[in-house]
């Protein structure tokens, strides 16, 4: 495990972090494997590490008061949360949800090395700059399509997305999971995915979506 965790950070971190840094990462970091479908973070808990995607990818979203949740953004391999990292670097607890996308091989850093590795390195502080700079154009990218596309354009480009971020056509989710996503009702939703179909755009079948291209 330890090699493939090695070989994994390198893959994933080596061409953007310096060697130094590469090796104090496997020295002070821990290698889980998360099935589907689980939430590694929810709103309200103690943030005790920077999670960095290595393999897979997590959705990051948000929950209001009536448990209503809405999608921010995706973290694919090589990635981390911005919102993780203002909530370490603010010493909070953490205001947003991650959910894996995927079966994921997630590194764990200590948030105490946060601060260290932003001072010692200039790799690093780079790569958590970029990071925030990434998220932020993703989240104006969701505001964008809230605010200016029909809910019926959302929902296509969101199937896009989804085949994008998974390499594949067929997208296995629920007509309720997409209503969350989308901050819609489940009936509309299935409304909408019908009248894809009819378009020809999509196929439906039970509890999965084949797009016809991306």
């Amino acid at each position: 495990m330890q090699k493939i965790k090695n070989q994994l950070i390198n893959d994933s971190l080596g061409y953007i972090l310096e060697e130094k840094l590469i090796q104090e990462i496997i020295t002070n970091s821990q290698l889980k494997e998360i099935d589907f479908d689980k939430v590694i973070v929810n709103v309200g808990d103690d943030m005790l590490n920077i999670p960095i995607v290595l393999k897979g990818s997590i959705k990051i979203s948000r929950e209001n008061s009536d448990g209503d949740e809405i999608l921010l953004y995706y973290i694919e391999g090589g990635d981390t949360c911005a919102m993780t990292l203002q909530c370490c670097v603010r010493n909070i607890k953490s205001e947003v949800r991650a959910t894996t996308m995927e079966k994921s091989l997630i590194l764990m850093i200590p948030i105490e090395m946060m601060e260290i590795w932003l001072n010692k390195y200039k790799s690093w502080r780079e790569f958590i700059l970029h990071s925030y700079h990434s998220r932020m154009l993703e989240l104006m990218e969701t505001i964008d399509a809230i605010t200016f596309m029909r809910l019926d354009e959302r929902l296509l480009k969101y199937l896009t997305d989804q085949a994008k971020l998974l390499g594949s056509l067929e997208i296995n989710h629920t007509h309720q999971q997409i209503s969350e996503d989308l901050h819609s009702s489940r009936v509309v939703i299935s409304r909408l995915l019908k009248q894809l179909e009819i378009k020809g755009e999509i196929t439906l079948h039970r509890n999965k979506i084949i797009l016809k291209s991306i």
